[in-house]
């Protein structure tokens, strides 16, 4: 919904109704990810995309249908299905849409829940996409501290609640399934978490014409970009527009007192450019040490990773410490210019995330997605 969230808050502010197709599920090559979103409008405007072009005529008529009779619908879409190259899936994979019609009566929660994530603020949205009629298209909206809505069985609001939360703080969507009444090995019925958490952090450490390239590369990615230096003659805002702070501070004093402060998580990535051992080694004994992080990736040469280990074996890191360190940092692209080298830390990093090899796809068999 966050592709689609202006204009759909948009027509809700003013009373009117549109049909909003959610991807709830992918399995293979799927286009899209859980989450992306399409809006048929009131007066029949196509907004956003649930595959990059491929079933978005058969969607369209889905949501035409959904306004018309006022019920949700689901729909799975795949290779496989006897109309699968009529709607245009021919990548080999497979998705699964619900379309629900959303106006101020349907989903009155919708204006706290746009506020939220203009706010980043954290919030969910289950949502019951198969099960028994009463229950579908039901939703919990799940904050931090409290809840609203509900699907109509207490024991399922529990259970939701508690998924949907632990969704919410890995930044994830995804879908959780339950007996009708909320057993929790039970099935028959499934929801579809969204979760709203504000966007992960990169920190980028040392205030070099690479950190410039790799902060802009962040901030495409959907990161929020920090960057860190100890120099305040190189760290200023001007020379990093791509970054949304940057801060004076040695970077190992600042990176611990955001983990002290709750501010680095599992889905946090730093990227340490300094090279230089008076600020990587004690920056990096910090960074390894932190319980969880999304990635750390140290840039140098071989002679420079092989002299940082050393120091850092000194202060008693160990092999298993040192191993969660990408160094040198990126994939092999044959990287040159700061540019260069941002799309090569940037690919490792996805690589990592999705458990990508790193390899050409044209020499590879297979799907092209991985998980």
């Amino acid at each position: 919904m966050r592709d689609v969230l202006g204009k759909l808050d948009e027509w809700w502010a003013k009373g009117e109704t549109a049909a909003l197709a959610t991807v709830v599920g992918t399995y293979s090559s799927a286009p899209r990810q859980p989450g992306a979103s399409m809006l048929i409008g009131p007066n029949g405007e196509a907004v956003g995309s649930v595959s990059g072009g491929c079933v978005e005529g058969a969607v369209y008529e889905l949501g035409q249908e959904v306004l018309a009779e006022g019920r949700p619908l689901f729909q799975r879409y795949g290779v496989s299905d006897e109309d699968a190259f009529t709607v245009g899936l021919t990548c080999g994979g497979i998705i699964d849409i619900f379309v629900e019609k959303v106006n101020p009566e349907t989903y009155a929660e919708l204006g706290r829940i746009a506020e939220a994530i203009r706010g980043e603020s954290p919030v969910a949205v289950a949502t019951v996409i198969s099960g028994p009629a009463e229950r579908l298209g039901k939703r919990l909206i799940v904050w931090p501290d409290h809840v609203e809505g509900g699907t109509g069985a207490s024991r399922l609001d529990d259970a939701i609640r508690d998924d949907a939360r632990g969704l919410l703080d890995a930044g994830r969507n995804g879908q959780v399934t339950y007996g009708v009444d909320g057993q929790r090995r039970g099935e028959g019925l499934t929801v579809f978490v969204e979760s709203f958490a504000p966007p992960p952090r990169m920190i980028v450490f040392g205030a070099i014409d690479f950190a410039a390239a790799v902060a802009r590369m962040g901030s495409f990615l959907g990161f929020r970009v920090t960057v860190c230096d100890a120099r305040p003659v190189f760290a200023t805002a001007s020379r990093f527009p791509g970054a949304n702070e940057v801060v004076v501070e040695w970077p190992h004093r600042y990176l611990q007192a955001e983990a002290d402060a709750g501010r680095v998580d599992r889905r946090t990535v730093l990227c340490v450019l300094t090279h230089d051992p008076k600020f990587d080694v004690p920056l990096l004994e910090v960074a390894l040490r932190l319980p969880e992080v999304a990635y750390i990736g140290a840039m140098g040469s071989r002679r420079t990773h092989d002299d940082r280990e050393a120091r850092l074996r000194e202060k008693g890191l160990t092999e298993v410490e040192l191993a969660r360190m990408s160094s040198p940092i990126g994939l092999d692209l044959g990287a040159r210019t700061p540019e260069e080298t941002a799309v090569s830390i940037a690919a490792e990093m996805i690589a990592q995330h999705w458990g990508g090899a790193g390899v050409r796809l044209a020499e590879r068999d297979g799907p092209i997605h991985v998980g």
